[in-house]
């Protein structure tokens, strides 16, 4: 893999980790269309690209992850607590179906372009959906965290939005729009954090295991590609990352989802052309 693909890559990472228009679909055209095809030789550059992202989330709520680490530890209930409690309910859905279906959601990242354009056309109306629901100023709940795990499971799927899924749950259940796109970026830290560990411990094993995320399509393992490529698909990632994830929280404040919706239909109909067109 050359530097200027580590790089493209890590844009595409960046960008698409927070706006609403799947991360795992951009990258699975993007693998097609560079032809970069092992699962096998992807486990590193997307265990670096996620890092950078996850980095990028912390950098952007570092008050915010403070203020929660620091009241929870205070052991009392209080409003941080309470919200740690709620991302850790948030979390059941994706850790179950990760134990229970993991072989067969890794089976779904093998290049299949019309199942990526398929979920990015539901993403679109799930998008659609949020844009006309009625503002809300709930907050965050355990049971409404709950429904948001829900849509984060089911978002592993190629080309279903994690962010797309989780915030159109929050906005269906009358959650406040910045509240949504803040514990969306949140609740997703643990679990991408801890499925690249798993990873990088099953590989380092010799299990051969690939990347549980399913974010595939990356191509190039680190003593293939080099550490140049990977450090250059790291910090665009993150620059990129940062950038889509401020955005975002203003996009989401403002209501302005319906355009996603759009792009995510355009996006869905290029994948499953490309996928009928064998690409």
């Amino acid at each position: 893999m050359s530097v200027w693909e580590s790089a493209i890559l890590g844009a595409v990472q960046g960008l698409t980790e927070f706006l609403p228009v799947s991360s795992s679909g951009h990258l699975e055209i993007a693998g097609a269309l560079f032809g970069l095809r092992d699962p096998e030789s992807n486990l590193w550059m997307t265990v670096t690209l996620h890092l950078a992202t996850v980095l990028a989330s912390i950098v952007v709520f570092r008050r915010e992850i403070w203020a929660i680490i620091r009241g929870t530890l205070r052991l009392t209930f209080n409003d941080q607590s309470l919200y740690f409690l709620n991302i850790v309910i948030s979390i059941v859905p994706i850790l179950l179906v990760g134990l229970l279906f993991k072989d067969w959601i890794e089976a779904l990242f093998s290049g299949n372009l019309i199942l990526v354009g398929a979920m990015l056309v539901v993403t679109a109306v799930l998008l659609a959906f949020s844009h006309f629901a009625r503002i809300g100023t709930r907050p965050i709940t355990p049971k409404r965290a709950f429904v948001i795990g829900i849509a984060q499971a089911i978002a592993v799927l190629p080309g279903l939005s994690r962010s797309g899924a989780t915030i159109s749950a929050a906005l269906l259940q009358g959650v406040r729009r910045e509240e949504a796109a803040r514990f969306s970026f949140l609740m997703v830290i643990i679990p991408i954090l801890g499925m690249n560990l798993l990873d990088v411990v099953h590989a380092m094993k010799g299990s051969g295991a690939v990347a549980t995320t399913g974010e595939a399509a990356l191509g190039g393992a680190a003593g293939d590609m080099g550490l140049v490529a990977v450090a250059v698909g790291f910090v665009v990632a993150f620059l990129t990352g940062l950038f889509a994830c401020k955005v975002m929280i203003r996009l989401v404040s403002r209501g302005k989802l319906l355009w996603f919706a759009v792009y995510c239909v355009a996006a869905g109909l290029v994948a499953i052309i490309l996928g009928l067109t064998g690409v």
